[in-house]
C-alpha cells in the first residue's frame, strides 16, 4: 500500500464510530483527499491539533488505487489557525472557502498553485480585522475561482475579445464569462453594469493581490456577483450551504451557533 507524504490542510472533519474521525483534506501533491484517522478521538497525543479545522501540516496517508478513503498514519501540524475560530466572520468566510475547494477541486489531481491559494486565503482571513473579513474571504474565493480555471474576463470582451477601457464601467454577463463590449452586450440578455472599481477588485483578487473595498455595501455586492458566477460556471446542482451562511449572516440571529 503506497505511502503518500504531502502538505495538507484540514477542510472538513467529522466523527466516525466511537474512536475515529474522517478528514477531508486539500493537498499539495494529490488534490482533495479523504482520510480515516483511526483512534483519533482517543489518541490525542498522536494527532493533537491535526484534527482541528483549517490546521495545516505534513500528512502521511496510506493509499490504494480505486479506494476513496485513505488511512492516515501521521499529521505533523505546522500551523493550527485558532484565530479563525475567534471571530464568526472569519470562521464563516473560511468555511465558504473550504466548501468551494472541496466541491470543485479534483481528487488525485496535483495542483500546487491552488493549494497555495487556499493556504494564502486562510492566512489572510486569519489576519483580517473583524470588519474586513468579508473582503478577505472574497479575495480568497476569487483567487480560487481563477486557479480552478474559471476566472471572469475583466479587460476584454468575453465574446469578441475587444479591449475595454479599465477606467470605465462595463456590462458583465455570467453566461458569457465576464465583461462585454457595448455591441456584444446588446445581444446578451441579463447583462448588468459593473463599475470600474469593481473590475479593479476582481482583477486584483484573481491575481492574488489585495484590494480594499470602500464599504460593506460594496462587499455584499461582490458576494452576490461571486455567488451568481459560481452558480453559472461551477455549481453541480447541490446547494452551497457554507457559502449561504457566509453571505446571509444567518448565524447572527441563530441561537447557539458558535465557531467551535
Amino acid at each position: 500500500m503506497p505511502l503518500l507524504a504531502t502538505d495538507a490542510v484540514v477542510l472538513h472533519a467529522f466523527d466516525y464510530m466511537e474512536t475515529s474521525r474522517i478528514l477531508r483534506l486539500v493537498t499539495r501533491e494529490a488534490g482533495v483527499q479523504s482520510a480515516l484517522a483511526k483512534g483519533a478521538r482517543r489518541a490525542q497525543r498522536r494527532y493533537g491539533s491535526a484534527l482541528d479545522l483549517f490546521a495545516e501540516g505534513a500528512a502521511q496517508l496510506y493509499t490504494k488505487e480505486g479506494r476513496e478513503l485513505n488511512t492516515m498514519s501521521a499529521f505533523d501540524v505546522t500551523r493550527a489557525r485558532p484565530e479563525l475560530a475567534e471571530d464568526m466572520g472569519r470562521f464563516t468566510g473560511a468555511a465558504a472557502l473550504a466548501e468551494l475547494t472541496l466541491r470543485f477541486t479534483q481528487r488525485d489531481d496535483p495542483h500546487p498553485a491552488l493549494y497555495d491559494a487556499v493556504v494564502g486565503a486562510l492566512d489572510a482571513l486569519g489576519r483580517a480585522e473583524p470588519g474586513r473579513t468579508r473582503e478577505a474571504a472574497l479575495a480568497g474565493a476569487w483567487r480560487l475561482v481563477g486557479e480552478l480555471g474559471f476566472a471572469p474576463a475583466t479587460d476584454a470582451c468575453s465574446s469578441c475579445r475587444a479591449p475595454i477601457a479599465p477606467d470605465a464601467p462595463a456590462m458583465f454577463s455570467h453566461p458569457a464569462g465576464g465583461v462585454l463590449c457595448a455591441r456584444c452586450a446588446r445581444t446578451v440578455p441579463g447583462s448588468r453594469v459593473v463599475p470600474a472599481a469593481a473590475r479593479d477588485g476582481l482583477r486584483a483578487w484573481i491575481a492574488g493581490s489585495p484590494f480594499a473595498l470602500a464599504d460593506e455595501a460594496q462587499a455584499r455586492a461582490h458576494q452576490r456577483l461571486l455567488r451568481e458566477f459560481v452558480a453559472e460556471h461551477l455549481n453541480d446542482g447541490r446547494p452551497l450551504r457554507a457559502f449561504e451562511l457566509w453571505e446571509t449572516d444567518r448565524w447572527e440571529s441563530t441561537p447557539g451557533v458558535a465557531a467551535t
